[in-house]
């Protein structure tokens, strides 16, 4: 027996003698513990930076979520439709309210937006640790799937009862005489008449909604990194390539899911009364609209996601960068 090397062992740490003594050990290699590290901080930072994005994003982009809303809450033309088209919502818009009329219920998203990327980016970033393999690579189901549980979490603890709210403040201004005078009266207004249920109304198709979302986002995000670095997971991708890559993967869930987005505004809206469910707001739609109803203020809301996921992106990597240099 090699009586140094015994003694070497014994006054080495624990850690250090176990990789000594099984090298062969995937788990036990530099890049094995990298890959088995707690997944506490990778969460716990894109928890924080998700909720920085968010509350900058939201202000940004605000006005074309507004229009958005407003296009698709407008009925069949001659049927009590206020609006012929984006411009003409905005005209309005500012003429009767102002100019920070295009920002009605900004109050709320603010509210909600930093706990909503919060939550995605945090569940984003916690799932697809556990989903990595030993490289630190998803495969395109698992990016799917990363994808989906983002969008299924912020939908239920963030997204439903923060959008619908905001409709209700945005379908109230469209009345002759708003009632809601701000967001807590607005919400005690809401709770009062409807009770709980009135802040998630809405929640199956906002699940879809956020689900097919984020999986067709980060699919599209992480595959395009992943094209760019050419397998090589140490190469960095500059912001405005962050950004370009984050303007198509918004567009691809624009194309994919906008008629779950407007079955959802119509069963959020102060009106949702009249749909038995969010199958029957869809058949209703269809067969008094029309299906180009299904893709209604498409172009405005083309015009939002594409800027809003490339900030997003962009943002969200900075400050993960920063985290990553100072935050080990």
């Amino acid at each position: 027996m090699d009586v140094a090397w015994l003694v070497k062992q014994t006054m080495e740490p624990t850690k250090t003698r176990k990789r000594a003594a099984f090298p062969e050990r995937p788990w036990m290699s530099e890049k094995g513990a990298a890959a088995a590290a707690p997944a506490g901080n990778v969460g716990l930072k894109g928890i924080i930076a998700g909720g920085i994005t968010g509350g900058i994003e939201i202000c940004i982009t605000y006005p074309t979520e507004y229009v958005k809303t407003q296009l698709q809450l407008d009925g069949k033309a001659g049927a009590g439709r206020q609006y012929s088209g984006i411009f003409d919502c905005v005209n309005k818009t500012v003429k009767g309210h102002g100019f920070f009329g295009l920002y009605r219920g900004l109050s709320v998203l603010i509210y909600g937006s930093i706990p909503k990327s919060a939550v995605r980016f945090g569940s984003f970033e916690s799932v697809k640790k556990q989903l990595v393999d030993a490289d630190g690579k998803l495969n395109a189901q698992n990016r799917l799937l990363a994808g989906l549980c983002a969008g299924v979490c912020e939908a239920i603890f963030a997204v439903t009862p923060m959008e619908t709210v905001k409709v209700k403040f945005i379908n109230d201004q469209r009345s002759a005489k708003p009632r809601f005078r701000g967001f807590a009266h607005g919400v005690g207004i809401i709770i009062k008449e409807n009770g709980f249920r009135g802040v998630y109304q809405g929640l199956v198709p906002t699940i879809m909604k956020q689900g097919s979302n984020q999986a067709i986002r980060f699919f599209v995000m992480e595959s395009l990194k992943e094209w760019y670095k050419g397998g090589d997971n140490n190469k960095h991708v500059p912001k405005l390539v962050v950004g370009a890559f984050g303007a198509l993967a918004g567009a691809a869930s624009v194309y994919g899911n906008t008629p779950i987005d407007v079955v959802k505004t119509r069963m959020q809206g102060l009106e949702a009364a009249k749909y038995k469910n969010s199958w029957d707001c869809a058949v209703q739609v269809w067969k008094k609209e029309g299906p180009r109803a299904f893709y209604k203020g498409t172009v405005p809301r083309l015009g939002r996601v594409c800027l809003d996921v490339a900030i997003t992106f962009m943002i969200y990597d900075s400050f993960m960068d920063l985290f990553n240099k100072f935050w080990p």
